[in-house]
């Protein structure tokens, strides 16, 4: 079946001497794999290997055979060129390690509108910012409402924060926390606007817990996400 949609690159993986596996979120139809013959080695052709970076937003016309194999595109077009997001090394750091995150976390071929469109307008507000320190937590949590385990938010006064529960409890458990000294931070960005994110106020070292302890909740209630190769260079480069 021919079909032309929007779609987000989330990796690009090369495969033989000249061909690209990409795996792209589409609008149409979720989570795709295709593969691209020969792009490599194309100059004149109308699939390039440069439309492929990650997070890339293309307009595809494709052919989907809905087998559970690989797909195919036929002609694409990028549709919102971004102006940093591939060219500022702390966001190429923040765009390799998200891409990775989607990657393992999504998993649906089907639609979601909803999914869609939040990333669309979240790499969009990035792209157009200078201050970015906690976008990486506030995507991530905001990413995990549209996966079904969203903190539970009935009650917030708990100094700890139970990974595995998903909910705040007063004294300490046997299951993986949020200890007390950085659960202010992880309140603080609970239902924020990206918007809103100038306003957080969270320490270097709370941010690296934050982080840690996000990844950790994505892979107690994902089944069979794996942790980010990328999260050291994400480290190094919030280090410098």
């Amino acid at each position: 079946m021919q079909v032309r949609t929007r779609a987000i690159v989330l990796s690009a993986i090369k495969y033989g001497d000249t061909s690209l596996i990409v795996r792209a979120y589409t609008y149409s139809d979720g989570l795709k794999s295709y593969l691209l013959k020969g792009v490599l080695n194309s100059k004149k052709g109308k699939l390039k290997a440069a439309y492929f970076l990650p997070l890339t937003q293309l307009d595809i016309n494709a052919v989907h055979k809905n087998r559970g194999t690989l797909e195919s595109i036929r002609e694409v077009k990028v549709i919102h060129p971004y102006k940093t997001l591939h060219t500022d090394v702390v966001k190429n750091s923040l765009v390799l390690f998200l891409s990775e995150m989607l990657g393992n976390s999504i998993q649906e071929e089907e639609k979601d509108e909803r999914l869609f469109n939040y990333l669309i307008n979240a790499f969009n507000w990035l792209d157009a910012q200078e201050h970015m320190a906690n976008f990486h937590l506030a995507f991530l949590l905001n990413l995990s409402s549209f996966l079904g385990f969203y903190p539970d938010v009935s009650d917030t006064s708990g100094t700890y924060f139970d990974l595995l529960e998903g909910n705040f409890i007063h004294s300490p458990s046997l299951n993986p926390l949020i200890q007390p000294e950085h659960i202010s931070g992880f309140k603080q960005l609970l239902g924020i606007k990206f918007d809103a994110l100038k306003k957080v106020r969270i320490s270097k070292k709370s941010r690296d817990a934050l982080l840690k302890s996000m990844i950790l909740y994505f892979e107690l209630h994902l089944h069979g996400f794996r942790k980010p190769k990328s999260l050291a260079v994400l480290h190094a480069v919030f280090d410098e």
